[in-house]
Order: structure tokens, then sequence, then C-alpha cells
């Protein structure tokens, strides 16, 4: 089964930027969607950004020309960079994975989750 880590997750003021990354225990193909969700502490968990082959991407609304997701499928791992950033984009930030071929915004469709990575933006 793949298993799924995040990192690259901190506190950083309003204007700065971060990339996560989302390394994996298993060989993703790169028909595999990988997405990445974020919940902030009483929110519903939302999707924020999905990605399948080498560049078909898709984001929410609220972050378009800010965040880019990227993949490499050679090291297994997934990438978010999160430029411009707002307090409102505060959240724990995780990465998600199906198998199927195709991406969803539904948090019941991925089969896989990592453990999550706290992203804290101050005013």
């Amino acid at each position: 089964q793949v298993q799924l880590v995040e990192s690259g997750g901190g506190s950083v003021q309003a204007g700065g930027s971060l990339r996560l990354s989302c390394a994996a225990s298993g060989y993703i193909y790169s028909s595999y969607c990988m997405a990445w969700f974020r919940q902030a502490p009483g929110k519903e968990r939302e999707g924020v950004a999905t990605i399948i082959f080498d560049s078909r991407t898709s984001y929410v609304d609220s972050v378009k020309g800010r965040f880019t997701i990227s993949r490499d499928n050679a090291e297994n791992t997934l990438y978010l960079q999160m430029n411009s950033l707002k307090p409102e984009d505060t959240a724990t930030y995780y990465c998600a994975a199906d198998v199927r071929g195709r991406c969803a915004w539904t948090t019941s469709y991925y089969g896989y989750w990592g453990q999550g990575t706290q992203v804290t933006v101050s005013s």
C-alpha cells in the first residue's frame, strides 16, 4: 500500500512563501491522481489542488495564481509551492492519492492520506 508523508510546513508572515513536499513510499504512477487538501480548526477539509499525469492540474479558486502543484514521478514526490500567502491559508495541509485514473474534489474519493503538515500565516 502507498504511504504518504508531508513536510515543509511552518510559520510565515503574510506575503511569504512555503514549499510543501509529499513523499510516497510506494511507486506513484502518472495516472494516479495526487492532491493537496487543507483543514482549519473547526472547518471542513477542502481540496486545494490536484494533478494527474505530468501537467493536468486544477486549483480551488482561492489559491489560483498563488499556488502551484507539481510532481516528480521518478522520485515519488508531490509538491505544493505556495506564494503570496494569506492568513486565511492557515491550516493543516494533507497530501492525498488515488489510483482510479481521474481526480476529484471530494475527500471521500481518495484512498491514501498523509499525516498532515501545519502551515501558519500571520498578519
